[in-house]
């Protein structure tokens, strides 16, 4: 059964779907079920929707960074609207138990560097030099476009 788990994963999904459905009626077929690919899976829902959130949350503050680096840049509308719809898609895909993950990790510092390095320390640099009088270019380089 793992073969076809490796081989062809929509035919598995299909037939373990349809044993558990006949296990639900009370078939006693337990030992015909792929249990540790079932559970796997079954798991990896989880893992999947919390990574989900997370990478769109590192895009909406990304895209929140760049207006603050790049504050006459003409793509400044772009980027807000773009950090609302990931904030909107982060919503949308967050349960009550996914969010109270994410307040428990959110304390953690170790959730910024979930940001593209690369951009955030060039947008973090843009913030600071900003702040000391230092004026930023007009435009971003082409990495953050």
């Amino acid at each position: 059964m793992s073969d076809l788990y490796d081989s062809d994963i929509l035919v598995w999904s299909e037939q373990q779907a349809a044993l558990l459905r006949r296990l639900a009626t009370g078939e006693r077929i337990t030992h015909e079920v792929d249990w540790e690919n079932v559970v796997e899976e079954i798991e990896s829902v989880g893992r999947n929707d919390l990574h989900a959130v997370n990478s769109y949350l590192a895009l909406t503050l990304l895209q929140m960074l760049k207006p603050r680096g790049w504050p006459n840049a003409p793509y400044v509308p772009h980027w807000q609207g773009e950090a609302r719809r990931f904030r909107g898609e982060a919503i949308d895909r967050c349960s009550p138990s996914l969010r109270q993950r994410l307040d428990r990790r959110a304390a953690a510092p170790a959730v910024a560097t979930k940001l593209p390095g690369l951009a955030r320390r060039a947008a973090a640099r843009r913030v600071i030099a900003r702040s000391a009088g230092v004026p930023s270019p007009a435009r971003p380089p082409l990495f953050l476009l």
